[in-house]
C-alpha cells in the first residue's frame, strides 16, 4: 500500500478547521497528520509531526500564515504549503509566495479543488494555472525589481525555453510537447533550474523571472 500523503491543517477558525480535516480524511491518498489554530503552532507542528503539505491560512493570530510560512520554508522541513486567502489579499499572497509557499486558494474554493491543490502541491508543482495568480505576480513583482542573478544570464537557449514556458502557466507535458522532449527530460531540466537558480518550485523561479525583468524578453 502507498503511503498517504500528510496534510497540516493551519487554520485559527475551529469550525473551518474541523471542515478541513474531514475533507483531508475523506480522500483515501492523503492523511490529516495534525492541526494548528495559530502560526506559531503551525510551525512547531510542522517540525514536530513533518507533514507533507501545510493548508495555511494567511491571517491568524500570534503569528500570521506569512511569517510561519517564512519560518516553515526556511528550515527546509520539505514541507509544501498552500496558502488560503481572499482576493483582498494579493500583497501577503505574493509575499507568502516569495517567501517559498507552492501556490493558494481561495477560502470559498470547492472541495475538489482543494483536495487537488494538495496533490499537486506534494507532486512539486504550484497552483500557478488560475489566470488570476499570474496576474498577480506580474503586477507585484515590478515593484520588488531586483538585478538579473547572474545563473539567469548563463542559461541554456533551451533552458530559457522552459522557464519561458513555466512562466506561461504550461505543464510538464504541455512543456514536453512543446520543445519536443520527453517528460523525464523535462522534470531533468527543473532539477536543474531550481537548484541553479535557487529557488524551491515553480513559484519562486516565475517570481524570479519576473522581478529579475527575464520576461521582458519573452513578450
Amino acid at each position: 500500500m502507498t503511503e498517504r500523503v500528510k496534510v497540516l491543517v493551519a487554520e485559527d477558525q475551529e469550525l473551518l478547521r474541523a471542515s478541513l480535516l474531514e475533507l483531508v480524511a475523506s480522500d483515501p491518498e492523503l492523511t490529516a497528520a495534525g492541526e494548528a489554530g495559530d502560526g506559531r503552532e503551525a510551525v512547531e507542528a510542522a517540525r514536530r509531526l513533518r507533514p507533507d503539505v501545510v493548508l495555511m491560512d494567511i491571517r491568524m493570530p500570534v503569528m500570521d500564515g506569512l511569517e510561519a510560512t517564512r519560518a516553515i520554508c526556511a528550515a527546509d522541513l520539505s514541507a509544501k504549503v498552500v496558502i488560503l486567502t481572499t482576493f483582498d489579499l494579493d500583497e501577503y499572497v505574493y509575499e507568502a509566495l516569495r517567501a517559498g509557499a507552492s501556490g493558494f486558494l481561495l477560502k470559498n474554493a470547492g472541495t475538489e479543488e482543494i483536495l487537488r491543490a494538495v496533490h499537486i502541491a506534494y507532486e512539486g508543482n504550484a497552483m500557478l494555472a488560475p489566470e488570476v495568480t499570474r496576474r498577480m505576480i506580474a503586477e507585484l513583482a515590478v515593484r520588488r525589481p531586483r538585478p538579473e542573478p547572474a545563473p539567469l544570464t548563463r542559461l541554456t537557449e533551451r533552458e530559457r525555453d522552459v522557464v519561458a514556458a513555466i512562466v506561461r502557466g504550461m505543464s510538464n507535458e504541455e512543456i514536453a510537447a512543446a520543445l519536443f522532449l520527453s517528460r523525464a527530460t523535462v522534470k531533468t531540466y527543473l532539477s536543474r533550474l531550481f537548484l541553479k537558480l535557487g529557488v524551491r518550485d515553480r513559484t519562486q523561479l516565475v517570481i524570479l523571472a519576473y522581478e529579475s525583468g527575464f520576461v521582458n524578453d519573452l513578450r
